[in-house]
Protein backbone atom coordinates (compact mmCIF):
# COMPACT_ATOMS: atom_id res chain seq x y z
CA UNK A 1 0.00 0.00 0.00
CA UNK A 2 1.15 3.57 -0.71
CA UNK A 3 0.29 6.58 1.42
CA UNK A 4 -0.41 10.15 0.30
CA UNK A 5 -0.34 13.05 2.75
CA UNK A 6 -2.56 15.95 1.73
CA UNK A 7 -1.28 19.32 2.94
CA UNK A 8 -2.83 22.77 2.91
CA UNK A 9 -6.39 23.97 3.09
CA UNK A 10 -8.99 21.65 1.49
CA UNK A 11 -10.82 23.02 -1.55
CA UNK A 12 -14.57 22.36 -1.88
CA UNK A 13 -15.36 20.21 -4.91
CA UNK A 14 -11.75 19.08 -5.39
CA UNK A 15 -11.26 15.60 -6.83
CA UNK A 16 -7.70 15.23 -5.57
CA UNK A 17 -8.50 12.75 -2.79
CA UNK A 18 -10.51 10.53 -5.13
CA UNK A 19 -7.77 10.69 -7.78
CA UNK A 20 -5.14 9.64 -5.27
CA UNK A 21 -7.25 6.72 -4.04
CA UNK A 22 -7.82 5.57 -7.64
CA UNK A 23 -4.04 5.48 -8.04
CA UNK A 24 -3.72 3.15 -5.05
CA UNK A 25 -2.89 5.63 -2.29
CA UNK A 26 -4.26 5.61 1.22
CA UNK A 27 -4.94 9.32 1.88
CA UNK A 28 -4.10 11.13 5.12
CA UNK A 29 -4.71 14.84 5.78
CA UNK A 30 -2.21 17.11 7.56
CA UNK A 31 -3.42 20.24 9.35
CA UNK A 32 -0.03 21.97 9.18
CA UNK A 33 3.63 21.34 8.37
CA UNK A 34 4.32 19.83 11.78
CA UNK A 35 1.43 17.41 11.36
CA UNK A 36 2.72 16.49 7.88
CA UNK A 37 6.12 15.66 9.34
CA UNK A 38 4.52 13.53 12.06
CA UNK A 39 2.37 11.64 9.53
CA UNK A 40 5.41 11.07 7.34
CA UNK A 41 7.31 9.55 10.26
CA UNK A 42 4.38 7.24 11.01
CA UNK A 43 4.27 5.76 7.49
CA UNK A 44 6.12 2.39 7.43
CA UNK A 45 9.56 2.66 5.90
CA UNK A 46 8.89 0.00 3.24
CA UNK A 47 6.01 1.97 1.69
CA UNK A 48 5.93 4.59 -1.02
CA UNK A 49 4.83 7.96 0.36
CA UNK A 50 3.60 11.08 -1.42
CA UNK A 51 3.13 14.67 -0.26
CA UNK A 52 0.42 16.47 -2.24
CA UNK A 53 -0.97 19.98 -1.97
CA UNK A 54 -4.73 19.84 -1.37
CA UNK A 55 -5.17 22.73 -3.84
CA UNK A 56 -3.71 20.67 -6.72
CA UNK A 57 -5.61 20.88 -10.00
CA UNK A 58 -4.56 18.68 -12.88
CA UNK A 59 -5.09 15.56 -14.91
CA UNK A 60 -5.10 12.22 -13.17
CA UNK A 61 -2.48 10.99 -15.62
CA UNK A 62 -0.18 13.83 -14.53
CA UNK A 63 -0.48 12.51 -10.97
CA UNK A 64 0.12 8.98 -12.24
CA UNK A 65 3.32 10.03 -14.02
CA UNK A 66 4.55 12.02 -11.05
CA UNK A 67 3.65 9.66 -8.21
CA UNK A 68 3.53 6.03 -9.39
CA UNK A 69 6.47 5.44 -11.75
CA UNK A 70 8.54 2.68 -10.05
CA UNK A 71 11.79 3.59 -11.82
CA UNK A 72 12.58 6.68 -9.79
CA UNK A 73 13.21 6.84 -6.02
CA UNK A 74 12.20 10.53 -5.97
CA UNK A 75 9.81 12.20 -8.39
CA UNK A 76 7.78 15.39 -8.44
CA UNK A 77 5.34 17.48 -10.42
CA UNK A 78 4.00 20.93 -9.40
CA UNK A 79 2.20 20.48 -6.09
CA UNK A 80 3.15 16.83 -5.52
CA UNK A 81 6.17 14.69 -4.82
CA UNK A 82 6.79 11.05 -4.00
CA UNK A 83 9.53 8.98 -2.43
CA UNK A 84 10.11 5.27 -2.53
CA UNK A 85 11.68 3.51 0.48
CA UNK A 86 15.22 4.08 -0.81
CA UNK A 87 14.68 7.85 -0.74
CA UNK A 88 12.66 8.17 2.46
CA UNK A 89 15.62 9.44 4.48
CA UNK A 90 16.24 12.30 2.04
CA UNK A 91 12.56 13.24 2.10
CA UNK A 92 12.40 13.12 5.89
CA UNK A 93 15.41 15.44 6.22
CA UNK A 94 14.01 17.93 3.71
CA UNK A 95 10.57 17.86 5.37
CA UNK A 96 12.07 18.47 8.83
CA UNK A 97 14.09 21.40 7.54
CA UNK A 98 11.07 23.00 5.87
CA UNK A 99 8.93 22.40 8.94
CA UNK A 100 11.52 24.13 11.09
CA UNK A 101 11.82 27.03 8.65
CA UNK A 102 8.04 27.59 8.58
CA UNK A 103 7.64 27.27 12.32
CA UNK A 104 5.33 24.30 11.88
CA UNK A 105 2.63 26.22 10.00
CA UNK A 106 1.57 26.13 6.36
CA UNK A 107 1.84 29.35 4.40
CA UNK A 108 -1.24 30.54 2.57
CA UNK A 109 0.45 30.89 -0.80
CA UNK A 110 3.45 28.58 -0.85
CA UNK A 111 3.07 24.86 -1.38
CA UNK A 112 4.79 22.63 1.19
CA UNK A 113 5.30 19.95 -1.47
CA UNK A 114 7.03 22.40 -3.81
CA UNK A 115 9.17 23.78 -1.00
CA UNK A 116 10.31 20.28 -0.05
CA UNK A 117 11.16 19.56 -3.71
CA UNK A 118 13.24 22.75 -3.82
CA UNK A 119 15.03 21.63 -0.65
CA UNK A 120 15.73 18.20 -2.17
CA UNK A 121 17.09 19.79 -5.34
CA UNK A 122 19.29 22.05 -3.21
CA UNK A 123 20.62 18.98 -1.39
CA UNK A 124 21.63 17.45 -4.72
CA UNK A 125 19.01 14.70 -4.54
CA UNK A 126 18.13 13.15 -7.89
CA UNK A 127 14.49 14.19 -8.22
CA UNK A 128 12.81 13.04 -11.41
CA UNK A 129 10.57 15.63 -13.06
CA UNK A 130 8.49 13.84 -15.72
CA UNK A 131 7.66 15.55 -18.99
CA UNK A 132 3.96 16.39 -18.77
CA UNK A 133 3.56 17.89 -22.22
CA UNK A 134 0.01 19.19 -22.57
CA UNK A 135 -1.13 17.68 -19.26
CA UNK A 136 -2.13 20.14 -16.54
CA UNK A 137 -0.54 20.12 -13.05
CA UNK A 138 -0.92 23.33 -11.03
CA UNK A 139 -1.45 24.69 -7.52
CA UNK A 140 -3.77 27.71 -8.06
CA UNK A 141 -3.60 30.38 -5.38
CA UNK A 142 -6.86 32.20 -6.15
CA UNK A 143 -10.35 31.35 -7.44
CA UNK A 144 -9.77 32.79 -10.92
CA UNK A 145 -6.59 30.81 -11.49
CA UNK A 146 -8.32 27.70 -10.17
CA UNK A 147 -11.23 28.16 -12.55
CA UNK A 148 -8.85 28.60 -15.50
CA UNK A 149 -6.91 25.47 -14.52
CA UNK A 150 -10.11 23.43 -14.24
CA UNK A 151 -11.17 24.62 -17.69
CA UNK A 152 -7.78 23.57 -19.07
CA UNK A 153 -8.22 20.12 -17.50
CA UNK A 154 -11.69 19.75 -19.01
CA UNK A 155 -10.46 20.85 -22.45
CA UNK A 156 -7.89 18.05 -22.75
CA UNK A 157 -8.61 14.32 -22.81
CA UNK A 158 -5.85 12.86 -20.66
CA UNK A 159 -6.80 9.32 -21.71
CA UNK A 160 -5.91 10.22 -25.30
CA UNK A 161 -2.58 11.59 -24.07
CA UNK A 162 -2.02 8.45 -22.02
CA UNK A 163 -2.69 6.23 -25.02
CA UNK A 164 -0.39 8.26 -27.24
CA UNK A 165 2.42 8.21 -24.68
CA UNK A 166 2.11 4.42 -24.41
CA UNK A 167 3.71 4.16 -27.85
CA UNK A 168 7.50 4.31 -27.99
CA UNK A 169 8.64 7.76 -29.09
CA UNK A 170 11.21 6.38 -31.56
CA UNK A 171 10.29 3.25 -33.46
CA UNK A 172 10.60 1.63 -36.86
CA UNK A 173 8.38 2.36 -39.87
CA UNK A 174 6.54 -0.96 -39.80
CA UNK A 175 5.86 -0.78 -36.07
CA UNK A 176 4.79 2.88 -36.19
CA UNK A 177 2.35 2.56 -39.10
CA UNK A 178 1.24 -1.08 -39.08
CA UNK A 179 1.26 -2.14 -35.42
CA UNK A 180 1.04 0.77 -32.97
CA UNK A 181 -2.18 2.32 -34.37
CA UNK A 182 -4.14 -0.61 -32.88
CA UNK A 183 -1.77 -2.34 -30.45
CA UNK A 184 -2.10 0.56 -27.98
CA UNK A 185 -5.81 -0.27 -27.64
CA UNK A 186 -4.93 -3.90 -26.97
CA UNK A 187 -2.57 -2.62 -24.25
CA UNK A 188 -5.40 -0.61 -22.69
CA UNK A 189 -7.69 -3.64 -22.87
CA UNK A 190 -5.05 -5.67 -21.03
CA UNK A 191 -4.61 -2.96 -18.40
CA UNK A 192 -8.33 -2.79 -17.66
CA UNK A 193 -8.38 -6.54 -17.09
CA UNK A 194 -5.46 -6.52 -14.72
CA UNK A 195 -2.97 -8.22 -17.03
CA UNK A 196 0.70 -7.44 -16.47
CA UNK A 197 3.41 -6.75 -19.07
CA UNK A 198 5.20 -9.94 -18.00
CA UNK A 199 2.11 -12.00 -18.77
CA UNK A 200 1.87 -10.43 -22.24
CA UNK A 201 5.60 -11.01 -22.78
CA UNK A 202 5.12 -14.68 -21.92
CA UNK A 203 2.15 -14.91 -24.30
CA UNK A 204 4.33 -13.44 -27.05
CA UNK A 205 6.99 -16.08 -26.40
CA UNK A 206 4.48 -18.93 -26.46
CA UNK A 207 2.99 -17.62 -29.71
CA UNK A 208 6.43 -17.44 -31.34
CA UNK A 209 7.29 -20.97 -30.18
CA UNK A 210 4.04 -22.25 -31.71
CA UNK A 211 4.99 -20.39 -34.90
CA UNK A 212 8.37 -22.15 -34.86
CA UNK A 213 6.58 -25.46 -34.40
CA UNK A 214 4.35 -24.73 -37.39
CA UNK A 215 7.41 -23.88 -39.50
CA UNK A 216 9.03 -27.15 -38.41
CA UNK A 217 6.23 -29.14 -40.06
CA UNK A 218 7.73 -28.31 -43.45
CA UNK A 219 4.30 -27.98 -45.10
CA UNK A 220 2.97 -24.96 -46.99
CA UNK A 221 0.10 -24.68 -44.55
CA UNK A 222 2.57 -24.81 -41.67
CA UNK A 223 4.69 -22.06 -43.22
CA UNK A 224 1.65 -19.82 -43.74
CA UNK A 225 0.49 -20.38 -40.17
CA UNK A 226 4.03 -19.71 -38.93
CA UNK A 227 4.16 -16.35 -40.73
CA UNK A 228 0.80 -15.28 -39.32
CA UNK A 229 1.70 -16.36 -35.79
CA UNK A 230 5.08 -14.63 -35.98
CA UNK A 231 3.33 -11.32 -36.73
CA UNK A 232 0.89 -12.01 -33.89
CA UNK A 233 3.84 -12.61 -31.58
CA UNK A 234 5.36 -9.30 -32.64
CA UNK A 235 2.08 -7.49 -31.97
CA UNK A 236 2.12 -8.90 -28.43
CA UNK A 237 5.78 -7.92 -28.16
CA UNK A 238 4.76 -4.32 -28.85
CA UNK A 239 1.79 -4.57 -26.50
CA UNK A 240 3.89 -5.55 -23.48
CA UNK A 241 5.98 -2.39 -23.70
CA UNK A 242 2.94 -0.23 -24.40
CA UNK A 243 1.15 -1.78 -21.44
CA UNK A 244 4.16 -1.02 -19.24
CA UNK A 245 4.14 2.61 -20.37
CA UNK A 246 0.33 2.93 -20.20
CA UNK A 247 0.08 1.61 -16.65
CA UNK A 248 3.66 2.44 -15.51
CA UNK A 249 4.31 -1.20 -14.67
CA UNK A 250 8.06 -1.18 -15.06
CA UNK A 251 10.28 -3.76 -13.41
CA UNK A 252 13.80 -5.13 -13.57
CA UNK A 253 12.47 -8.63 -14.17
CA UNK A 254 10.14 -7.40 -16.91
CA UNK A 255 12.92 -5.65 -18.81
CA UNK A 256 15.03 -8.83 -18.67
CA UNK A 257 12.15 -11.04 -19.81
CA UNK A 258 11.28 -8.71 -22.69
CA UNK A 259 14.87 -8.54 -23.93
CA UNK A 260 15.80 -12.22 -23.56
CA UNK A 261 12.50 -13.51 -24.91
CA UNK A 262 12.98 -11.45 -28.09
CA UNK A 263 16.19 -13.32 -28.79
CA UNK A 264 14.70 -16.68 -27.80
CA UNK A 265 11.73 -16.14 -30.12
CA UNK A 266 13.79 -15.17 -33.13
CA UNK A 267 16.39 -17.88 -32.79
CA UNK A 268 13.80 -20.57 -32.02
CA UNK A 269 12.02 -19.53 -35.21
CA UNK A 270 15.27 -19.91 -37.18
CA UNK A 271 15.55 -23.45 -35.81
CA UNK A 272 11.93 -24.16 -36.76
CA UNK A 273 12.57 -23.02 -40.33
CA UNK A 274 15.68 -25.20 -40.55
CA UNK A 275 13.77 -28.24 -39.26
CA UNK A 276 10.94 -27.58 -41.73
CA UNK A 277 13.39 -27.29 -44.60
CA UNK A 278 15.04 -30.55 -43.56
CA UNK A 279 11.67 -32.30 -43.77
CA UNK A 280 11.52 -31.17 -47.38
CA UNK A 281 15.03 -32.42 -48.10
CA UNK A 282 16.83 -29.08 -47.93
CA UNK A 283 19.61 -28.60 -45.35
CA UNK A 284 19.73 -24.91 -44.35
CA UNK A 285 21.19 -25.28 -40.87
CA UNK A 286 24.36 -23.45 -41.93
CA UNK A 287 22.23 -20.53 -43.11
CA UNK A 288 20.20 -20.54 -39.90
CA UNK A 289 23.35 -20.55 -37.78
CA UNK A 290 24.90 -17.86 -40.00
CA UNK A 291 21.83 -15.66 -39.52
CA UNK A 292 22.03 -16.08 -35.74
CA UNK A 293 25.77 -15.30 -35.71
CA UNK A 294 25.32 -12.20 -37.87
CA UNK A 295 22.39 -10.89 -35.86
CA UNK A 296 24.17 -11.43 -32.53
CA UNK A 297 27.34 -9.73 -33.77
CA UNK A 298 25.24 -6.78 -34.96
CA UNK A 299 23.79 -6.39 -31.50
CA UNK A 300 27.21 -6.61 -29.85
CA UNK A 301 28.40 -3.78 -32.12
CA UNK A 302 25.45 -1.70 -30.93
CA UNK A 303 25.96 -2.53 -27.27
CA UNK A 304 29.73 -2.00 -27.31
CA UNK A 305 29.54 1.32 -29.13
CA UNK A 306 26.87 2.64 -26.79
CA UNK A 307 28.72 1.54 -23.66
CA UNK A 308 31.98 3.05 -24.90
CA UNK A 309 30.47 6.44 -25.63
CA UNK A 310 27.37 7.12 -23.56
CA UNK A 311 29.29 8.76 -20.69
CA UNK A 312 32.38 9.93 -22.59
CA UNK A 313 33.41 13.55 -22.08
CA UNK A 314 33.94 16.02 -24.96
CA UNK A 315 31.74 13.62 -26.92
CA UNK A 316 31.31 15.56 -30.18
CA UNK A 317 31.63 14.48 -33.79
CA UNK A 318 30.91 16.12 -37.17
CA UNK A 319 29.61 12.74 -38.35
CA UNK A 320 27.07 12.70 -35.51
CA UNK A 321 26.11 16.29 -36.36
CA UNK A 322 25.49 15.26 -39.98
CA UNK A 323 23.37 12.34 -38.78
CA UNK A 324 21.27 14.68 -36.64
CA UNK A 325 20.85 17.00 -39.63
CA UNK A 326 19.62 14.13 -41.80
CA UNK A 327 17.14 13.18 -39.09
CA UNK A 328 15.67 16.67 -39.31
CA UNK A 329 14.40 15.90 -42.82
CA UNK A 330 11.20 13.87 -42.59
CA UNK A 331 11.65 11.18 -45.23
CA UNK A 332 15.30 10.51 -44.43
CA UNK A 333 14.37 9.58 -40.85
CA UNK A 334 12.22 6.67 -42.02
CA UNK A 335 14.67 5.54 -44.70
CA UNK A 336 17.53 5.48 -42.17
CA UNK A 337 15.41 3.56 -39.69
CA UNK A 338 14.28 1.00 -42.26
CA UNK A 339 17.65 0.19 -43.83
CA UNK A 340 19.07 -0.94 -40.49
CA UNK A 341 16.38 -3.65 -40.53
CA UNK A 342 15.03 -3.18 -36.99
CA UNK A 343 13.01 -5.91 -35.33
CA UNK A 344 9.66 -4.88 -36.84
CA UNK A 345 10.88 -4.78 -40.43
CA UNK A 346 12.97 -7.90 -39.89
CA UNK A 347 10.15 -9.98 -38.46
CA UNK A 348 7.70 -8.74 -41.10
CA UNK A 349 10.12 -9.76 -43.85
CA UNK A 350 10.70 -13.18 -42.26
CA UNK A 351 6.95 -13.75 -41.81
CA UNK A 352 6.03 -12.81 -45.39
CA UNK A 353 8.86 -14.80 -46.95
CA UNK A 354 8.08 -17.83 -44.78
CA UNK A 355 4.47 -17.85 -45.93
CA UNK A 356 5.20 -17.13 -49.60
CA UNK A 357 8.56 -18.77 -50.37
CA UNK A 358 10.95 -21.35 -48.92
CA UNK A 359 13.17 -21.36 -45.82
CA UNK A 360 16.26 -21.12 -48.00
CA UNK A 361 15.02 -17.95 -49.72
CA UNK A 362 13.98 -16.56 -46.33
CA UNK A 363 17.47 -17.07 -44.91
CA UNK A 364 19.18 -15.68 -48.02
CA UNK A 365 17.10 -12.50 -47.78
CA UNK A 366 17.72 -12.27 -44.05
CA UNK A 367 21.48 -12.68 -44.43
CA UNK A 368 21.71 -10.10 -47.21
CA UNK A 369 19.53 -7.60 -45.35
CA UNK A 370 21.33 -8.03 -42.03
CA UNK A 371 24.76 -7.89 -43.71
CA UNK A 372 23.90 -4.60 -45.40
CA UNK A 373 22.45 -3.20 -42.17
CA UNK A 374 25.51 -4.30 -40.19
CA UNK A 375 27.87 -2.72 -42.73
CA UNK A 376 25.90 0.53 -42.74
CA UNK A 377 25.66 0.91 -38.96
CA UNK A 378 29.21 -0.24 -38.24
CA UNK A 379 30.71 2.07 -40.88
CA UNK A 380 28.78 5.01 -39.46
CA UNK A 381 29.96 4.27 -35.94
CA UNK A 382 33.56 3.85 -37.06
CA UNK A 383 33.38 7.27 -38.74
CA UNK A 384 31.88 8.80 -35.60
CA UNK A 385 34.60 7.28 -33.46
CA UNK A 386 37.43 8.45 -35.72
CA UNK A 387 36.10 12.02 -35.89
CA UNK A 388 34.99 12.20 -32.27
CA UNK A 389 37.13 14.00 -29.72
CA UNK A 390 36.11 12.00 -26.67
CA UNK A 391 37.76 10.84 -23.47
CA UNK A 392 36.48 7.41 -22.45
CA UNK A 393 35.83 6.79 -18.79
CA UNK A 394 37.03 3.94 -16.60
CA UNK A 395 33.42 2.75 -16.40
CA UNK A 396 33.24 2.46 -20.19
CA UNK A 397 36.54 0.56 -20.30
CA UNK A 398 35.27 -1.84 -17.64
CA UNK A 399 32.01 -2.38 -19.54
CA UNK A 400 33.97 -3.28 -22.69
CA UNK A 401 36.17 -5.63 -20.66
CA UNK A 402 33.06 -7.33 -19.30
CA UNK A 403 31.59 -7.61 -22.80
CA UNK A 404 34.84 -9.19 -24.00
CA UNK A 405 34.03 -12.23 -21.82
CA UNK A 406 37.65 -13.17 -21.18
CA UNK A 407 38.15 -16.42 -19.29
CA UNK A 408 40.83 -18.05 -17.11
CA UNK A 409 43.33 -18.49 -19.96
CA UNK A 410 43.38 -14.76 -20.61
CA UNK A 411 43.52 -14.02 -16.88
CA UNK A 412 46.63 -16.19 -16.57
CA UNK A 413 48.36 -14.81 -19.66
CA UNK A 414 47.73 -11.15 -18.82
CA UNK A 415 50.02 -11.54 -15.79
CA UNK A 416 52.90 -12.21 -18.17
CA UNK A 417 52.20 -9.23 -20.42
CA UNK A 418 53.75 -6.32 -18.54
CA UNK A 419 54.58 -2.93 -19.96
CA UNK A 420 52.86 0.34 -20.69
CA UNK A 421 49.47 0.41 -22.44
CA UNK A 422 49.78 -0.02 -26.20
CA UNK A 423 47.21 1.03 -28.85
CA UNK A 424 47.15 -2.49 -30.29
CA UNK A 425 43.97 -3.94 -28.80
CA UNK A 426 41.93 -3.71 -32.01
CA UNK A 427 44.78 -5.00 -34.17
CA UNK A 428 45.40 -7.98 -31.89
CA UNK A 429 41.69 -8.88 -31.75
CA UNK A 430 41.29 -8.53 -35.53
CA UNK A 431 44.40 -10.57 -36.38
CA UNK A 432 43.42 -13.28 -33.92
CA UNK A 433 39.87 -13.48 -35.28
CA UNK A 434 41.08 -13.72 -38.88
CA UNK A 435 43.68 -16.36 -38.03
CA UNK A 436 41.34 -18.77 -36.27
CA UNK A 437 38.36 -18.44 -38.63
CA UNK A 438 40.50 -18.56 -41.78
CA UNK A 439 42.33 -21.63 -40.49
CA UNK A 440 39.01 -23.35 -39.78
CA UNK A 441 37.85 -22.48 -43.29
CA UNK A 442 41.04 -23.70 -44.97
CA UNK A 443 41.87 -26.84 -43.00
CA UNK A 444 38.64 -27.83 -41.22
CA UNK A 445 39.01 -30.04 -38.14
CA UNK A 446 42.81 -30.32 -37.79
CA UNK A 447 45.68 -29.60 -35.44
CA UNK A 448 46.60 -26.60 -37.60
CA UNK A 449 43.36 -25.00 -36.42
CA UNK A 450 44.30 -25.86 -32.84
CA UNK A 451 47.61 -24.06 -33.38
CA UNK A 452 45.85 -20.98 -34.75
CA UNK A 453 43.34 -21.15 -31.88
CA UNK A 454 46.30 -21.09 -29.49
CA UNK A 455 47.60 -17.99 -31.25
CA UNK A 456 44.11 -16.50 -30.96
CA UNK A 457 44.19 -17.06 -27.18
CA UNK A 458 47.52 -15.20 -26.95
CA UNK A 459 46.28 -12.32 -29.10
CA UNK A 460 43.03 -12.12 -27.13
CA UNK A 461 45.01 -11.73 -23.94
CA UNK A 462 47.15 -9.00 -25.50
CA UNK A 463 44.00 -7.19 -26.67
CA UNK A 464 42.53 -6.90 -23.17
CA UNK A 465 45.76 -6.58 -21.20
CA UNK A 466 45.16 -2.83 -20.81
CA UNK A 467 41.99 -0.70 -20.49
CA UNK A 468 39.98 -0.48 -23.72
CA UNK A 469 39.93 3.30 -24.12
CA UNK A 470 41.03 3.64 -27.74
CA UNK A 471 38.79 5.29 -30.32
CA UNK A 472 37.89 1.94 -31.92
CA UNK A 473 38.40 -0.41 -28.98
CA UNK A 474 34.62 -0.92 -28.80
CA UNK A 475 35.11 -3.22 -31.82
CA UNK A 476 37.06 -5.73 -29.70
CA UNK A 477 34.00 -7.53 -28.18
CA UNK A 478 32.26 -7.90 -31.60
CA UNK A 479 35.46 -9.32 -33.08
CA UNK A 480 35.65 -11.86 -30.24
CA UNK A 481 32.02 -12.84 -30.88
CA UNK A 482 32.65 -13.24 -34.61
CA UNK A 483 35.76 -15.35 -33.97
CA UNK A 484 34.12 -17.71 -31.48
CA UNK A 485 30.77 -18.13 -33.27
CA UNK A 486 32.41 -18.25 -36.72
CA UNK A 487 34.86 -20.95 -35.67
CA UNK A 488 32.07 -23.11 -34.26
CA UNK A 489 29.99 -22.64 -37.42
CA UNK A 490 32.82 -23.44 -39.84
CA UNK A 491 34.15 -26.46 -37.96
CA UNK A 492 30.64 -27.92 -37.64
CA UNK A 493 30.03 -27.39 -41.35
CA UNK A 494 33.39 -28.93 -42.27
CA UNK A 495 32.64 -31.97 -40.07
CA UNK A 496 30.14 -32.89 -42.80
CA UNK A 497 28.01 -35.20 -40.68
CA UNK A 498 24.32 -35.11 -39.85
CA UNK A 499 23.63 -33.34 -36.59
CA UNK A 500 26.84 -31.30 -36.37
CA UNK A 501 25.29 -28.02 -37.49
CA UNK A 502 22.17 -28.35 -35.28
CA UNK A 503 24.48 -29.10 -32.34
CA UNK A 504 26.58 -26.04 -33.21
CA UNK A 505 23.37 -23.99 -33.45
CA UNK A 506 22.51 -25.05 -29.90
CA UNK A 507 25.99 -24.22 -28.61
CA UNK A 508 26.05 -20.76 -30.19
CA UNK A 509 22.53 -20.10 -28.87
CA UNK A 510 23.61 -21.03 -25.33
CA UNK A 511 26.75 -18.89 -25.49
CA UNK A 512 24.85 -16.00 -27.07
CA UNK A 513 22.38 -16.10 -24.20
CA UNK A 514 25.28 -15.73 -21.77
CA UNK A 515 26.55 -12.75 -23.76
CA UNK A 516 23.13 -11.07 -23.93
CA UNK A 517 22.70 -11.63 -20.21
CA UNK A 518 25.99 -9.79 -19.66
CA UNK A 519 24.69 -6.87 -21.71
CA UNK A 520 21.44 -6.61 -19.77
CA UNK A 521 23.23 -6.72 -16.43
CA UNK A 522 25.51 -3.87 -17.53
CA UNK A 523 22.53 -1.89 -18.81
CA UNK A 524 20.83 -2.28 -15.46
CA UNK A 525 23.96 -1.12 -13.60
CA UNK A 526 24.21 -4.55 -12.00
CA UNK A 527 27.74 -5.23 -13.21
CA UNK A 528 28.99 -8.25 -15.13
CA UNK A 529 28.06 -11.86 -14.33
CA UNK A 530 30.05 -13.33 -11.43
CA UNK A 531 33.64 -14.32 -12.17
CA UNK A 532 32.94 -17.95 -11.26
CA UNK A 533 30.36 -18.18 -14.04
CA UNK A 534 32.73 -16.79 -16.68
CA UNK A 535 35.46 -19.18 -15.51
CA UNK A 536 33.08 -22.14 -15.44
CA UNK A 537 31.95 -21.65 -19.04
CA UNK A 538 35.56 -21.04 -20.10
CA UNK A 539 35.53 -17.51 -21.44
CA UNK A 540 35.35 -16.82 -25.16
CA UNK A 541 38.99 -17.74 -25.85
CA UNK A 542 38.77 -20.95 -23.81
CA UNK A 543 35.64 -22.15 -25.62
CA UNK A 544 37.16 -21.36 -29.01
CA UNK A 545 40.29 -23.37 -28.20
CA UNK A 546 38.24 -26.22 -26.72
CA UNK A 547 36.04 -26.53 -29.84
CA UNK A 548 39.15 -26.55 -32.06
CA UNK A 549 40.74 -29.31 -29.93
CA UNK A 550 37.55 -31.40 -29.91
CA UNK A 551 37.22 -31.08 -33.70
CA UNK A 552 40.81 -32.26 -34.22
CA UNK A 553 40.76 -35.00 -31.60
CA UNK A 554 37.38 -36.66 -32.21
CA UNK A 555 35.63 -38.27 -35.12
CA UNK A 556 32.87 -36.29 -36.82
CA UNK A 557 30.14 -38.19 -34.95
CA UNK A 558 31.94 -37.84 -31.63
CA UNK A 559 32.46 -34.12 -32.32
CA UNK A 560 28.71 -33.73 -32.76
CA UNK A 561 28.06 -35.38 -29.41
CA UNK A 562 30.72 -33.20 -27.77
CA UNK A 563 29.13 -30.02 -29.16
CA UNK A 564 25.75 -31.14 -27.84
CA UNK A 565 27.11 -31.87 -24.37
CA UNK A 566 28.95 -28.53 -24.30
CA UNK A 567 25.80 -26.69 -25.42
CA UNK A 568 23.71 -28.30 -22.66
CA UNK A 569 26.35 -27.56 -20.02
CA UNK A 570 26.71 -23.88 -20.96
CA UNK A 571 22.94 -23.47 -21.23
CA UNK A 572 22.19 -25.05 -17.85
CA UNK A 573 24.89 -23.16 -15.93
CA UNK A 574 24.13 -19.87 -17.63
CA UNK A 575 20.34 -20.11 -17.34
CA UNK A 576 20.33 -21.19 -13.71
CA UNK A 577 22.60 -18.33 -12.64
CA UNK A 578 20.78 -15.80 -14.81
CA UNK A 579 17.35 -16.75 -13.50
CA UNK A 580 18.64 -16.73 -9.92
CA UNK A 581 20.13 -13.27 -10.37
CA UNK A 582 17.16 -11.58 -12.04
CA UNK A 583 14.54 -13.09 -9.76
CA UNK A 584 16.53 -12.14 -6.65
CA UNK A 585 17.09 -8.62 -8.05
CA UNK A 586 13.35 -8.28 -8.61
CA UNK A 587 12.46 -9.54 -5.13
CA UNK A 588 15.22 -7.50 -3.54
CA UNK A 589 13.71 -4.24 -4.71
CA UNK A 590 16.28 -3.41 -7.37
CA UNK A 591 15.50 -0.16 -9.20
CA UNK A 592 12.89 -0.81 -11.88
CA UNK A 593 14.11 -0.36 -15.41
CA UNK A 594 12.51 -0.40 -18.81
CA UNK A 595 14.18 -1.57 -22.00
CA UNK A 596 13.11 0.40 -25.05
CA UNK A 597 14.00 -2.42 -27.38
CA UNK A 598 16.93 -3.35 -29.51
CA UNK A 599 18.86 -0.46 -31.05
CA UNK A 600 18.93 -1.95 -34.52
Amino acid sequence: MSTAILTGSPVPGSSIEGDLRSLGFDVLTASDAGDAEALLAAVPGDQRVAVVDARFVGHEHALRLGLTDPRFPLAAIPGALTAQPAARRALTRAMARENSASGGTLLAVESLADRVVAALDADGADVHHPELGSLVAQVPVDPQTRNEARQAVAALDDEAVRLKSAVKARDGFFTTYFISPYSRYIARWCARRGLTPNQVTTASLITALIAAGCAATGTRGGFVAAGVLLIASFVLDCVDGQLARYSLQYSTLGAWLDATFDRAKEYAYYAGLALGAARGGDDVWALALGAMVLQTCRHVVDFSFNEANHDATANTSPTAALSDKLDSVGWTVWVRRMIVLPIGERWAMIAVLTAATTPRITFYALLVGCAFAATYTTAGRVLRSLTRKARRTDRAAQALADLADSGPLTEALVRFLPGRPRPTALLSAAVGAVLVTLAAWMWGPSWWVVLMAGAYVLLSAEAVAHPLKGALDWLVPPLFRAAEYGTILILAARADVDGALPAAFGLVAAVAYHHYDTVYRIRGDAGAPPAWLVRTVGGQEGRTLLVAVLAALLTASQFTVALTVLAVAVAVVGLVESIRFWVSAHKGGAPAVHDEGEPA
